[in-house]
């Protein structure tokens, strides 16, 4: 198939780009910039420059593909300054509206029969209920005003890629990230903040996270591109586990020392309302759907095994 990956040179990017050429699809690999030409060519994509938020831009690359699947990776995150969350997801919020949109438009003026866009099952879930959440149970409906604008942007992806009736639309909610080019990649800031010590648990760490090796991501990517139906699927690995949990895991395969424990009033002042939010009161989430519909398994089925390798 003709496949156009919006979003081809971030770190997802680089995993699905020479996973989709390797299966034989004829890939083509929006960017904005024409300096990653070269580097999109030796992956195996043909390149096409466009800025994802000018439309005409947008119409004139897709027409170019002329792709029978786009597949929606436009992010624009680097470190997350959880005392300032919403500045840190400004920029990917408007590609998660904006960008949708025009990626939307281009692509029913050419008849595309498939799109598949990136969500966030990591921090998006509602806060109540059990600590495991299905694709059937809402995004968080009251978040805290430092994450609300990154929640609406979501629910503003999903429902436009599921509404669109003319075309399969797809939503992938990815769980966070670890692995090459992520924010838990060996020597990224994250990690190197376990290894000093800087990462405590607040409260009781209660808060639930999903995990998932970008590399198993792109495979389940590749899965819903081949063979998804329209809907939503959570892509996260089999071991959902408190922060109490993973943290001092985490720190204890780096050598480094127990994370102290902070109480929450600590916490806020240090890393704000979002940052007790990820410690305390996240769900995790399931990935039964996924395994069942689009037959995808993890390689790393846990972050525990997965870390310790990445």
């Amino acid at each position: 198939m003709r496949v156009l990956v919006a979003g081809a040179t971030g770190a997802m990017g680089k995993q699905l780009v020479p996973r989709l050429v390797r299966a034989g699809h004829e890939v083509f690999a929006m960017t904005r910039n024409a300096s990653n030409k070269a580097m999109l060519s030796k992956l195996g994509a043909v390149p096409v420059i466009a800025d994802a938020l000018d439309r005409r831009q947008v119409e004139a690359a897709v027409r170019q593909a002329n792709p029978e699947v786009i597949v929606h990776q436009l992010t624009a995150i680097d470190h997350i300054d959880t005392r300032n969350f919403d500045r840190s997801f400004a920029a990917t919020n408007r590609l998660r509206m904006e960008g949708t949109d025009n990626l939307l438009a281009a692509g029913r003026a050419v008849g595309v029969r498939r799109f598949v866009a990136q969500s966030n099952g990591a921090f998006t879930y509602a806060r109540t209920g059990g600590p495991v959440k299905s694709e059937a149970d809402p995004l968080d409906p009251s978040p805290v005003s430092q994450m609300a604008s990154m929640v609406a942007a979501v629910g503003h992806l999903e429902k436009a890629v599921l509404g669109a009736g003319w075309t399969e639309g797809i939503v992938l909610r990815y769980g966070a990230f670890y692995g090459p080019g992520t924010s838990m990649a060996p020597g990224s800031e994250q990690i190197e903040m376990i290894r000093r010590g800087k990462f405590p648990v607040v409260g009781k760490g209660g808060g639930v996270w999903s995990f998932v090796h970008v590399a198993d991501a792109a495979e389940a990517t590749v899965a819903a591109v081949e063979g998804g139906t329209r809907g939503v699927y959570n892509i996260v690995d089999d071991d959902p586990a408190a922060v109490a949990d993973w943290l001092p895991e985490v720190a204890r395969m780096l050598g480094a020392r127990k994370p102290m424990r902070v109480p929450r009033f600590v916490g806020r002042l240090a890393a704000g309302e979002a940052g007790v939010v990820l410690m305390t009161e996240l769900r995790g989430a399931s990935n039964a759907k996924a395994k069942r519909e689009l037959g995808w398994r993890p390689a790393h089925p846990s972050w525990r095994q997965g870390l310790a390798v990445s």
